[in-house]
């Protein structure tokens, strides 16, 4: 994860030092100020100094004599989206996140994030790509290059966009040119793990074998597609319903060249003439609750139908959330060339 230490000033340190650190920070110009603990007591920004100095405070008062004490926050693991975009809306750019002992875990850039959503994501990134030969002979469908740069790394800086930084990628085939690509997301700000698959296990079975989810959502999505999808909204459309998985969709239109008619046994009841019918169809990401991984049979091959399915039968809520934005499944040469023209007009 970054390191804010640039960004952080003891309580006790001089608005001189102040202004030397505030120099060295040109892209954010805020410190927090902190105490012997590491506890959060206060920020200050070049315009708190500016009014110190009006007021004719000497350069080597502390801080504390002038810090902002009134700051918002957000609590680690207890804040909502609700409580994030009210921050976000009053323009306020850095938002410190806390534990319990008023410690800074993380800090949300606003002018780098969209978001900060409390989810943990998994890409599946397994598939040999058969249908890309030759293309994927010697390079795994996920670091097939579309426009600058590899589809999979398309979706890892979209994740990060919205804050989500706990990410793990499952492997099989020519995985470790993957893991050599990504590494550890260190330089992403993210935190990036692997499993490997021994056996090809659908589209989620390999979810139930990870270890160390930190969030009690997990979203999954596939790793050959090109989408730019509001995770926010996506995510929140979740909790707004009380959902236990949500599932991203995308609608297609057939239309019906003759006129259709609508019967009761043998009796004609009307006639709609050309309709075209729109139908949803799984777009390949997914957001449901931790504990819905119990449901995912371990060591052995499962697919997000039979887990939609399930829960379908099982009479928990599963609900569908059709995609407004751009999305592309790269299965065949003709989407591969079709994203390499739309990434030129995608807005990310």
């Amino acid at each position: 994860m970054k390191n804010y230490s640039a960004n952080m000033i003891n309580q006790s340190q001089t608005i001189r030092e102040a202004l030397e650190k505030l120099d060295q920070l040109p892209d954010t110009l805020t410190l927090f100020v902190i105490d012997d603990n590491n506890k959060l007591v206060g920020t200050l920004t070049d315009g708190d100094i500016r009014r110190g100095l009006l007021k004719e405070i000497s350069l080597q008062e502390p801080v504390a004599s002038f810090m902002f004490q009134h700051f918002r926050f957000l609590s680690y693991k207890k804040y909502h989206l609700e409580d994030l975009r009210r921050i976000r809306n009053l323009g306020i750019r850095l938002v410190p996140i806390l534990d319990d002992e008023n410690r800074i875990v993380k800090i949300i850039d606003f002018s780098k994030r969209r978001s900060s959503l409390p989810v943990d994501a998994v890409i599946m990134a397994g598939g040999k790509g058969v249908r890309l030969h030759p293309l994927t002979l010697n390079t795994p469908k996920p670091l097939l290059k579309v426009g600058k740069k590899p589809i999979i790394e398309h979706n890892v800086d979209w994740l990060n966009t919205y804050g989500i930084h706990n990410l793990f990628i499952t492997l099989r085939y020519l995985g470790q040119q993957i893991v050599d690509y990504l590494g550890d997301g260190q330089v992403k700000d993210m935190h990036i793990r692997y499993y490997w698959e021994k056996e090809p296990l659908g589209t989620l079975g390999a979810v139930a074998q990870i270890q160390g989810f930190t969030h009690e959502y997990v979203l999954v999505m596939n790793s050959d597609i090109l989408t730019n999808i509001d995770f926010e909204d996506f995510f929140q459309e979740l909790v707004e319903q009380d959902g236990d998985m949500i599932v991203a969709t995308t609608s297609f239109n057939v239309k019906v060249p003759y006129g259709v008619i609508q019967t009761d046994n043998m009796l004609i009841t009307g006639l709609e003439e050309k309709p075209t019918y729109t139908y949803y169809s799984n777009a390949g990401i997914y957001i449901f609750k931790r504990s819905i991984i119990d449901w995912i049979p371990k060591n052995q091959p499962f697919n997000s139908t039979d887990l939609i399915n399930l829960l379908v039968q099982k009479d928990m809520k599963v609900i569908h959330y059709p995609i407004l934005g751009y999305w592309l499944d790269i299965g065949k040469p003709a989407d591969y060339e079709k994203a390499q023209e739309d990434i030129k007009h995608i807005k990310f």
